[in-house]
């Protein structure tokens, strides 16, 4: 799935949480955030902590991948 905008990271993240049946509470407490992020990060807050926002990924067993031209290149090894 390509993600275009913070919006779209929020409808995937409450659809993924709802299908798992889980609340925002216990979400943010079993990703070690707080209730209010996990609210915001739904409706799609477009400043919401990136490091938060892979800890919410995690938890749900999500993952994001990067993919183009600078991301092939990279593919190889780290610099």
């Amino acid at each position: 799935m390509t993600i275009q905008d913070t919006a779209q990271i929020g409808t995937e993240i409450r659809a993924a949480r709802r299908r798992l049946k889980v609340t925002q509470k216990d979400l943010a407490m079993t990703s070690g955030t707080g209730l209010r992020f996990v609210i915001d990060l739904e409706r799609g807050k477009p400043t919401c902590q990136i490091g938060k926002v892979l800890q919410v990924l995690q938890t749900l067993g999500l993952r994001v991948e990067l993919s183009g031209s600078a991301a092939t290149a990279q593919e190889g090894g780290a610099s």
